[in-house]
């Protein structure tokens, strides 16, 4: 299959070892003067967390940097451009139009909604348009959230879950768009409350992440958050859990955080986990690659679409 990914960033060349260690052909379009260089390293970033060899990977990949060529004769168009309305809007005018007219064209936006992508755009290009919004990075976490526009086509849905289920993620369907989708949003009210604890002194954020990766995240990476409470309320399930904790929860919902991204509350959170996490990009993204794939191995195909 013929790909094109739009954006040699960090999402674009995630998906694009993914889909090569898969053997297709990508193309990577991006007007960056550095577009081979910088999706070379990438691959080669990226590469070792699928126990792919970079140099394999990169036979089956081309550089392009002019959109309307780099789509020409795509099957799959893919797009991590700007998370500004307007540069999408454009990036799928051309792509549109330069693309054969079967191409299906997904957008990785992590948070604007396809109908606001293809206003303006011709209907045959909105049918065709769907969000594909995955978390990152999409070369080993399996969801995408597959979110349809009020103009996507029905078989531009299935054909999208088709195409990810091929390259071995679960996709999720939602039934609705909503801004920033669901696990971006799930993301933000953990992250805020996050900020919180760590401005009212409670914690600093290598203590606020030990408490996450120690509890919630060993638990929700095996049930998620309906699941879990269900199995935390034993034999009667969620109803006897909520019934019996779920007063105490809705007054901690009362006393929730709400703190705002100021200057000085940025420079906080980012002096704090530098102090403990340092910068070293390489290093620790390959750190949490390996134990990524160690945790999604132990969990196993259960849970997964394959497995329904």
């Amino acid at each position: 299959m013929r790909i094109t990914e739009i954006g040699a960033g960090t999402i674009g060349v995630s998906w694009t070892v993914l889909h090569a260690a898969h053997g297709h052909e990508v193309t990577v379009t991006d007007p960056r003067e550095d577009l081979d260089e910088a999706v070379r390293e990438g691959v080669r970033r990226f590469a070792p967390a699928l126990g792919a060899d970079a140099g394999e990977l990169l036979d089956r990949v081309r550089t392009e940097p002019d959109l309307a060529a780099a789509v020409g004769n795509a099957e799959i168009v893919q797009e991590q451009g700007p998370e500004r309305l307007a540069v999408k809007q454009d990036i799928f005018t051309t792509a549109g139009a330069a693309a054969p007219a079967d191409a299906l064209l997904l957008t990785s936006t992590s948070g604007i909604v396809a109908s606001d992508i293809a206003a303006g755009l011709d209907a045959d290009v909105a049918a065709r348009l769907v969000v594909a919004h995955p978390f990152n990075p999409p070369h080993l976490l399996p969801l995408v959230e597959l979110v349809a526009g009020e103009r996507t086509a029905p078989e531009t849905v299935e054909r999208a879950a088709a195409f990810l289920r091929a390259v071995g993620r679960d996709p999720v369907v939602e039934h609705r768009e909503v801004s920033g989708f669901v696990a971006n949003r799930l993301q933000s009210a953990l992250f805020r409350e996050a900020v919180s604890l760590v401005r009212r002194g409670v914690v600093s954020p290598e203590e606020l992440d030990r408490v996450v990766t120690g509890s919630l995240g060993p638990r929700w990476a095996t049930g998620g958050p309906f699941l879990s409470f269900h199995l935390g309320g034993g034999p009667g399930g969620l109803r006897h859990m909520l019934t019996h904790l779920g007063p105490g929860m809705s007054r901690r919902w009362a006393d929730l955080g709400n703190p705002t991204l100021d200057d000085e509350t940025v420079e906080a959170l980012v002096a704090g986990t530098e102090a403990a996490y340092g910068t070293d990009y390489d290093r620790l993204t390959g750190t949490s690659d390996r134990a990524q794939v160690a945790v999604l191995r132990a969990r196993g195909p259960e849970g997964t679409e394959e497995s329904r």
